[in-house]
């Protein structure tokens, strides 16, 4: 998997001293990549070098989109399907494409040709609108779920929200007061989830396009350093549980965008984003569940605070199977297998006894107490 901080390095080389159109396809490469972050999934070393050769004008988009898949079809590259490698890569040679492309038209067919395009022979469905309900645990909600849009409405209200902001006049508009309002355009069209899976990148991409279309400067570092605060931040503007004070606000995401079009430096932490931080950071009981939650964003644990959420489970659970844990956490099943590799190999957690009749054994639980 590529070393985070190489590929950017890499990429930005390119920005500073290569010709203009180098920069521009190095700043498409930037954020197609940034955004696999929103489902926790990492490009390869392969895709690296594809698209190095891309931006030098070796090959051609399409040339780079071709090596990729026929990487992915040997045998030996299975377990980087299985891991999710592949879909980063090919999806993010995809979102590549799309944004050196300048045609665009607002609508939510673009929306759907977006999602086409993207998943293709990734997703069964892919561009197709789902045909159920769906619900999603959130670390950032403690576990719980935003509520999305009934499957049954999502052609009519994708249509009204469409609607209402063609109808939307931004003439005399300060540039804060735009981004608020682009800010509730993008989390009201996220918070239908128009389909099975994909709705962030999907919606990434057309909204760094609409803002395009807009005439604004859209900047690359935004995406391609902080995707899953853009996640995040899109949970926290659909999410209200007044019985525990807490309201959908479009904060944070105004933050990443202003950020992403102004150029300020707006610091943009995950940690902030959970129902608890404030009473975290105000010295709450180090003994609540919260606690356990954020610890290790403040404590001495090498790891991100949803392998804290699986260390937690692992404790809860030691005989609970990966399809087990991922419905305690609400992660992904890719997004499990891989942090427990990355615990295991951190010393975290081991596997006791064998696959079948064996048990995981937490070697970290003294510091999470």
């Amino acid at each position: 998997m590529t070393n985070d901080r190489s590929w950017k390095q890499t990429l930005t080389e390119y920005i500073r001293e290569g010709e203009p159109d180098q920069a521009t396809k190095s700043e498409a490469w930037q954020i197609a990549i940034g955004l696999q972050q929103v489902d926790r999934l990492e490009t390869s070393d392969y895709l690296l070098s594809t698209a190095r050769e891309h931006i030098e004008g070796r090959i051609d988009i399409h040339q780079a989109q071709c090596r990729i898949a026929s990487y992915y079809e040997a045998e030996a590259q299975r377990k980087a399907v299985e891991d999710g490698t592949a879909e980063a890569d090919i999806v993010s040679s995809r979102i590549t494409e799309l944004l050196c492309e300048k045609a665009f038209q607002f609508s939510p067919a673009t929306l759907q040709t977006i999602h086409r395009r993207l998943f293709e022979g990734v997703f069964d469905h892919a561009g197709q609108f789902r045909m159920y309900n769906i619900s999603k645990k959130e670390w950032v909600l403690d576990g719980a779920s935003v509520i999305y849009a009934s499957w049954e409405s999502i052609s009519d209200t994708l249509d009204y929200d469409f609607r209402m902001e063609k109808n939307f006049s931004y003439e005399g508009l300060a540039l804060q007061a735009a981004i608020h309002h682009l800010a509730a355009f993008t989390s009201g069209i996220w918070q239908i989830h128009p389909f099975a899976e994909g709705n962030t990148r999907a919606t990434a991409v057309f909204v760094i396009k609409y803002m395009k279309s807009l005439g604004l400067n859209v900047g690359n570092e935004a995406f391609m350093d902080h995707s899953w605060y853009f996640r995040n931040a899109l949970v926290r503007a659909n999410y209200n549980d007044l019985q525990q004070g807490v309201h959908a606000t479009t904060e944070y995401l105004e933050h990443f965008l202003e950020n992403l079009l102004l150029g300020t430096a707006h610091p943009l932490k995950n940690r902030s984003l959970h129902l608890h931080y404030a009473e975290l950071s105000e010295n709450a009981n180090p003994q609540s569940a919260t606690s356990k939650v954020l610890k290790c964003q403040f404590g001495t644990l090498d790891c991100s605070l949803e392998e804290l959420a699986l260390l937690h489970a692992i404790i809860e659970d030691p005989n609970a199977t990966q399809k087990a844990l991922q419905e305690k956490t609400g992660l992904a099943l890719r997004t499990i297998k891989r942090m427990m590799a990355s615990l295991q190999e951190k010393g975290y957690i081991r596997r006791v006894g064998g696959k079948r009749y064996g048990y995981w054994e937490c070697l970290v639980a003294d510091h999470l107490q």
